[in-house]
């Protein structure tokens, strides 16, 4: 192997929080694993990623920001990378590494946006925002599941977080072998709920939890349990954290290679029991939303030390930071800072620095799309960081020195500090404002993806992202932007069902028990019609009793097109959208 070259290797999770962590004070956290990396690594103690999850990972992987990535929400037709950018992949691979990923993508299920489109070789991932998610395998519950494996669906046995650092220690093992660099990105979807894991870390995370809780607040008994489940499947990760670093050490791989450990964005639970003295969660913009743990580590390179940095850095720093150290091409462009010289410890973050934490908001229960969504994005819907201020939708002040919990608003006793903030936000904005609430296209038709599956978190601006809501048949319906590659004929299988679950149109699903856990019985639609409109073309038919799908043969140009679908009761009065079509480019 290139004795030159560090290998990389970076761990993102899912949900977890600044404070979901022993070394951050924690009392009910078990996280030994992390706490050593925390004690042998740099790390920055003012890192902000986005308050949701697609927008943190767009940004890591392009440098640049969520208004000018695309990714922007975590469904609703706005988790697109735009496919002319390149990502984090592509410049490891140009520059001769491997490229694996192994886990959550959430920045596109579809041609031109899967990870194997966009840089990486290896890829065993999950489509949308979590396990089960309306687009995964039908009734997938973290254990013996199915898997997307280089654009097949594979199943795999064993619980998710021990899969995906299974198969990164098999891949890594074989780019050993043949002397090639590589770079492993680890995104794990622990500990986003559904809150399933497996007893053994239950069992541990409780015993322990129950003889530290009483420096806790009270929680509720529901809570309680949650909580309990969601500090397990940390436990669970910081585990699999621990068999890596021994797998490296145990190939003599541990002095070059480049470890890096996040996190997404604030925690889901921790503002109810443990938050670091923040305000905030996911989805907030106060500083418990966006600001996460980010430590790297790097024998070779000399970031082995436990040392903490302070100053403003950003999730879109890693890759410039990264492209220094490992001497790779950089991209023209970006939002972020190489933190290069910071981490050898020859500089400090600019003090002046200004950042902009902006994204789309989720449209709730909106049932249909609407041109003034929560889903577009707004210049006032953003945080201003700078130094020790932050402020928040352009009408509060905070001055986290003096007021880390964000109780206080001084707007008025500093208004040159807000209109300076106010002064670089009507800046970012004005440059991002053309591209940030373009809505990105999929491809149909193409010879990379053909035939293709759409699901409802593609919706424009409508959320329906989970299998729960197919399962309860929520009222709701939008639109898919696509993009026709080849003129021709083009079959549209419209179902309530995805294929795998063998369900007909009218039917309910059964009450299913799970590894971890029981699902109720799903709700039956009175589907008695089904229509299609797309490029002008209006077309339904009856469904009879039976059906599991309706299916629509549409010649189309190549071009742009909005795909709407419906279906009615048999007074003709909509139901809903499908929230499956197959789509399939048949043959001239």
């Amino acid at each position: 192997m290139d004795t030159t070259a560090p290998n990389v290797i970076m761990i993102i999770t899912d949900d977890q929080g600044y404070g979901d962590l022993a070394c951050h004070g924690n009392p009910v956290a078990l996280t030994p694993n992390l706490d050593r990396l925390h004690g042998e690594s740099v790390r920055f103690t003012d890192f902000h990623g986005a308050p949701m999850c697609t927008p943190t990972r767009g940004q890591l992987l392009t440098g640049l920001d969520a208004a000018r990535n695309g990714a922007l929400n975590v469904s609703s037709g706005r988790t697109l990378l735009r496919p002319e950018l390149p990502t984090l992949a592509n410049v490891f691979r140009n520059a001769g590494y491997r490229t694996g990923l192994f886990g959550k993508w959430h920045l596109g299920d579809n041609y031109p946006f899967r990870p194997q489109d966009r840089g990486f070789e290896e890829t065993i991932w999950f489509p949308s925002s979590h396990i089960s998610s309306l687009p995964d395998y039908w009734q997938n519950d973290y254990f013996d599941d199915v898997y997307c494996h280089n654009g097949e669906r594979k199943r795999y046995e064993g619980y998710c977080t021990e899969v995906f650092f299974d198969a990164a220690f098999d891949w890594i093992d074989d780019r050993q072998r043949n002397d090639e660099p590589f770079f492993a990105y680890l995104p794990t979807n622990a500990p986003h709920a559904p809150l399933f894991v497996p007893e053994e870390d239950r069992v541990a995370v409780e015993e322990h939890f129950t003889r530290n809780e009483h420096q806790l607040p009270t929680l509720r008994t529901g809570l309680r349990k949650s909580i309990i489940r969601f500090l397990a499947m940390i436990r669970n990760l910081d585990t699999q954290v621990g068999r890596l670093r021994e797998f490296l050490e145990d190939k003599g791989l541990t002095e070059n290679t480049l470890l890096i450990f996040m996190t997404d964005n604030g925690s889901t639970f921790g503002h109810n029991y443990y938050n670091a003295g923040m305000r905030g969660n996911k989805c907030t913009l106060w500083e418990g939303g966006h600001r996460v743990p980010c430590f790297i580590h790097w024998p070779r390179g000399g970031l082995t030390q436990g040392r903490d940095v302070a100053g403003l850095t950003e999730v879109q720093d890693i890759l410039p930071t990264l492209a220094e150290l490992c001497d790779l091409p950089l991209p023209p462009g970006g939002d972020g800072i190489s933190l290069a010289s910071v981490l050898r410890g020859d500089d400090a973050p600019p003090e002046q620095r200004m950042l902009v934490v902006n994204y789309s908001r989720m449209p709730g229960n909106m049932d249909y799309p609407s041109p003034d969504s929560p889903a577009v994005v707004h210049r006032d819907g953003a945080a201003v960081l700078w130094k020790r201020w932050r402020l928040v939708e352009g009408t509060a002040l905070y001055d986290l020195d003096a007021d880390p919990l964000q109780e206080t608003n001084v707007l008025d006793q500093h208004r040159d500090v807000a209109e300076a903030m106010q002064k670089h936000l009507d800046a970012w904005w004005e440059d991002v404002e053309p591209v940030a609430n373009e809505h990105q296209r999929v491809i149909i038709g193409s010879e990379k993806e053909n035939p293709s599956m759409l699901s409802a978190c593609e919706w424009a601006d409508v959320f329906v992202d989970q299998q729960q809501q197919v399962r309860m048949g929520v009222r709701r319906n939008s639109y898919w932007h696509l993009q026709v590659e080849q003129a021709g004929e083009y079959e549209f299988e419209l179902r309530r069902w995805p294929r795998e679950s063998d369900l007909a149109l009218t039917e309910a699903s059964e009450a299913t028990t799970l590894a971890d856990g029981d699902l109720e019985a799903g709700k039956a639609l009175p589907i008695a019609q089904a229509r299609l409109f797309i490029d002008a073309k209006r077309l339904a038919q009856p469904v009879a009793a039976g059906d599991k799908a309706a299916v629509f043969t549409v010649n189309l140009d190549a071009g742009p097109v909005l795909l709407h679908s419906w279906f009615d009761d048999a007074s003709n009065q909509p139901i809903c959208g499908a929230y499956y079509i197959y789509v399939n480019r048949l043959p001239a």
